[in-house]
């Protein structure tokens, strides 16, 4: 299934056999058929609609190939992990982005790439100034489509394909089923086969999902001590960016090496901030759902719910960011006894959540035995509560009984 071309760089990344989702659509995609690929987190999905589309492009030609996806980091990273494979074949990628200079994006369109992976609102700024041309546009890949398919986004991603010519093979991706993709064939008028492997693929490695009880005040603190274990480098993720950054600025003050991913930075401060993870420069990489969305950090130990999931969807997604491509990994959820009870309830049927605990430099799921000075402390009360319980009572002193109507009254005179 592996093109010769692409076999030795497959090799040189410790590819070994295909997954199940790279199985499943090779070839619908190179006989140009339209499909909704549906596998886990982790899976390969990137290189499943990549290499068969590869093989069908023609350098020189144009754009041919579109990817869209929902973040600038995903952008970013989709075209370093697909950039090997177009030079193979003599192909030129773009990642075009938001919060990137748009000049810059403009300059480099100069060089007419065959491959452009963008985020939807740049890429119809550009292509509204017509320095996207779409004319020779075979596919569109619409990566992490439960994201971008939304309400709040799906007319965009509507519009974009409306641009395109009118027989554009569509490729839609995702982790997880919203009702939406059952509907793609009227929302986007050509027929979609579905693959769903989610059954099938054993491409994930054996991830511990975990919940360390703790309120709300001693939740930093647990992530302080979290971030001095052995080996520990985790993903933390946030409901609020507020939140996010009144953590982190509690975690530098403590010395904690720490960054940032979220929407306010700078393209090139995004990127530094995952490459010191990646490098494990830093132990902590703090993020929202947004910023967070579809990451690929290899080898990633660990991921922190610092603030409980609002749904399944979201869980699965962050829990993807570890147990990639069979490594091992770890979701621990921080929360109190209500959200424990909420979690397990949340994810019931797709993960067993065990009750964790953070002592003596690891994390374990055996409860600690108490102090051996808590436990005198405790048999010495026992102990004084028996002698006390056999002491004879003490006598009651009599207190006199005053009339109401006597209270106020004085001495009567004479």
């Amino acid at each position: 299934m592996i093109n010769p071309i692409f076999a030795p760089i497959w090799q040189q990344l410790g590819f070994q056999a295909p997954t199940a989702i790279q199985k499943a659509v090779y070839h619908p995609l190179k006989t140009d058929a339209s499909v909704l690929g549906i596998a886990p987190t982790g899976s390969g999905k990137t290189l499943a609609y990549t290499l068969p589309l590869l093989e069908k492009l023609m350098p020189r030609a144009g754009l041919q190939l579109l990817i869209l996806v929902p973040t600038q980091e995903l952008a970013v990273q989709e075209r370093t992990a697909i950039q090997p494979f177009t030079k193979a074949v003599e192909l030129k990628i773009q990642a075009i982005v938001g919060g990137a200079n748009i000049r810059r994006q403009i300059e480099r369109l100069k060089q007419k790439p065959e491959v452009i992976v963008a985020t939807p609102g740049r890429l119809l700024e550009l292509i509204d100034r017509r320095k996207v041309k779409m004319h020779t546009l075979q596919t569109i890949v619409i990566d992490e489509a439960d994201q971008l398919l939304t309400a709040d986004s799906r007319e965009t991603i509507r519009d974009v394909v409306r641009r395109a010519p009118g027989e554009t093979q569509l490729g839609f991706f995702s982790a997880t089923k919203i009702p939406i993709l059952d509907e793609l064939p009227k929302w986007f008028a050509v027929p979609v086969t579905t693959y769903d492997v989610r059954q099938q693929d054993t491409s994930a490695g054996a991830v511990q999902h975990l919940f360390v009880a703790s309120p709300i005040r001693k939740r930093v603190d647990i992530l302080r001590k979290a971030s001095h274990l052995v080996d520990f480098y985790a993903l933390v993720f946030f409901n609020t960016a507020a939140e996010l950054e009144k953590v982190a600025q509690v975690l530098q003050h403590q010395h904690v090496k720490v960054a940032v991913l979220d929407g306010s930075l700078r393209q090139t401060e995004r990127e530094q901030a995952l490459k010191a993870l990646r490098e494990k420069q830093i132990k902590l990489l703090l993020s929202t759902d947004v910023a967070g969305r579809g990451l690929d950090i290899t080898d990633l130990p660990a991921v922190v719910n610092y603030d409980l999931p609002v749904d399944l969807t979201t869980y699965v997604h962050r829990a993807g960011r570890t147990g990639r491509m069979g490594a091992a990994g770890l979701v621990l959820t921080l929360g109190n006894e209500r959200q424990f009870r909420d979690l397990k309830q949340l994810v019931r049927e797709h993960y067993q959540v065990k009750r964790a605990y953070l002592v003596a430099g690891q994390i374990t799921t055996q409860k600690p035995v108490q102090h051996e000075k808590t436990s005198q402390y405790n048999q010495s009360t026992a102990k004084n509560k028996r002698i006390s319980q056999q002491m004879p009572a003490k006598r009651q002193s009599r207190k006199k009984k005053r009339q109401r109507n006597q209270l106020n009254k004085g001495k009567h005179r004479k």
